[in-house]
């Protein structure tokens, strides 16, 4: 928690002297700073232990990826909404190797805590619903996969609904 205000103070320290500089004719270093400023900011909203388990998940090292979410201690306290729905989801998609139960936990906690983008909600969508499928409860499976087809606008998830619907066709 003390980290988040810490961090806001570096920016706005940062971008107090970067207003100095300015003062005193110093451009150069008042443009610099000024774009300096943005680094504390950007962490204050994208935690950087978040982003480098993302990266680690993105080239399937869920080791790595799992020591870095494990790094965060007490994560309902230091993060904020967003960056706790993010968590959630990646020990969701991380755990949905091993433990099914666990994960659909994990993957329910970052759906009502709130996941901003859709292919993000779709992915989480389409989980609940091969864990569904995987518990035999057929009409939960059709009502998530029909919601995360409508969350797809791009069509990431295409391939990957399609194969989940003739499974579900077959149950």
């Amino acid at each position: 928690m003390i980290r988040k205000y810490i961090r806001l103070a570096l920016a706005v320290s940062i971008f107090a002297l970067s207003i100095w500089q300015f003062a005193e004719g110093e451009l150069g270093n008042g443009i610099f700073l000024f774009l300096f400023t943005s680094f504390p900011v950007l962490l204050h909203f994208r935690n950087e232990r978040i982003l480098l388990a993302l990266w680690h998940v993105r080239k399937q090292d869920f080791e790595k990826a799992a020591k870095q979410l494990d790094a965060l201690k007490a994560p309902e306290k230091t993060l904020i909404k967003g960056q706790l729905a993010y968590y959630y989801f990646l020990r969701g998609l991380m755990s949905s190797q091993t433990n099914l139960t666990k994960s659909e936990s994990w993957m329910k906690k970052a759906l009502a805590t709130g996941l901003r983008m859709k292919q993000d909600r779709a992915l989480a969508k389409m989980q609940l619903a091969a864990m569904a499928m995987t518990k035999r409860k057929k009409k939960e499976a059709q009502i998530l996969l029909t919601e995360a087809k409508k969350l797809d606008d791009k069509g990431v998830l295409g391939d990957q609904l399609k194969m989940l619907q003739q499974q579900l066709r077959r149950i």
